[in-house]
């Protein structure tokens, strides 16, 4: 576990530094993030200070003013701190559906394209849950496709994490103190070099920005505003998909009954399904689930039978 610990905090360091340089320039290739790195290990050559130090003219962002760019940087970031506990689960065949499944629902969104596209992955875990990092990164256990028994239901989960990222969902989990404490820093610098204890700092602040995000999704887990807001989100794409929004209320209906001692992962970060599900019937009315579509159905097990 200690291990484990230990490569968190350092893939944190690394990727924060990274985003110190992407945050403000809008950095387009990974060899300049790249160099950033090597800054905040003490290698720092004239050309990697004289771009830290223009870029540092052009801080007038706030937080609602991220970049597609800049946001697609911290969701990389997120979904590794994430992957550094959870390990992807190897079945190709598995996550291909995922993502044809995933990607189909993309193109009903509200935001169909992002700076880096969309990707889901499988989670080699039981826990029960799904991640929607910033940009479009979406991370779902096994437990949670476990959950599903059709190929609606798998579609209602990842049309509510898209929900979140369509939102920003992840970005609003920040604290603004810390990106106005980066910002503050990097305006100081302006006209002179970045010295080690600035960009330390800026560091640390993005580093704790990357923290605010994973702490929420994998720990605390969003307001019940916001997982209503992502559920209704999620009715939005499914009916425009073609699925029935009612296959969200089954599978809640039976996560209800998997929760009950559940004190991590979807029941520790989530809203009681209970109160989901009576929220979301005011959306969707007394509109039932049909019988799911052979063919639908026949897809479904041949990709995801045994997972």
């Amino acid at each position: 576990m200690s291990l484990r610990i230990d490569a968190r905090a350092q893939l944190l360091s690394v990727a924060a530094a990274a985003l110190a340089l992407a945050f403000v320039s809008g950095c387009s290739t990974m060899s300049q993030v790249g160099g950033v790195v090597g800054q905040a290990t003490g290698v720092m050559n004239a050309d990697q200070a004289e771009a830290l130090n223009k870029s540092a003219l052009a801080i007038e962002k706030t937080f609602q003013d991220i970049t597609p760019e800049q946001e697609y940087y911290i969701g990389r970031a997120v979904a590794a701190t994430v992957l550094v506990t959870y390990k992807p689960f190897d079945r190709e065949q598995a996550n291909a559906y995922l993502n044809l499944i995933g990607q189909t629902a993309v193109q009903f969104s509200a935001k169909p394209e992002t700076f880096g596209g969309y990707h889901f992955l499988l989670l080699e875990t039981d826990e029960v849950n799904a991640f929607a990092a910033p940009g479009g990164l979406i991370l779902v256990s096994r437990g949670m496709v476990r959950c599903c028994k059709t190929e609606d239901e798998l579609a209602a989960v990842l049309a509510h994490e898209i929900s979140h990222v369509d939102h920003q969902h992840g970005l609003k989990a920040i604290r603004k103190g810390r990106l106005t404490s980066a910002l503050t820093t990097l305006g100081a610098a302006a006209g002179s070099s970045l010295a080690g204890g600035q960009l330390a700092e800026v560091t640390k602040a993005f580093e704790g920005s990357i923290s605010d995000i994973t702490s929420t999704m994998m720990n605390s887990g969003y307001s019940r505003t916001t997982e209503f807001e992502a559920d209704k989100g999620a009715v939005v794409i499914m009916k425009k998909m073609g699925y029935n929004p009612a296959a969200l209320v089954t599978m809640l209906e039976r996560m209800q009954v998997q929760l009950k001692a559940d004190n991590k992962g979807f029941g520790k970060t989530h809203p009681a399904p209970e109160v989901r599900i009576a929220e979301l019937k005011k959306t969707i009315g007394t509109e039932t689930q049909p019988e799911a579509s052979p063919v639908r159905q026949e897809r479904f097990q041949k990709s995801l039978g045994g997972v």
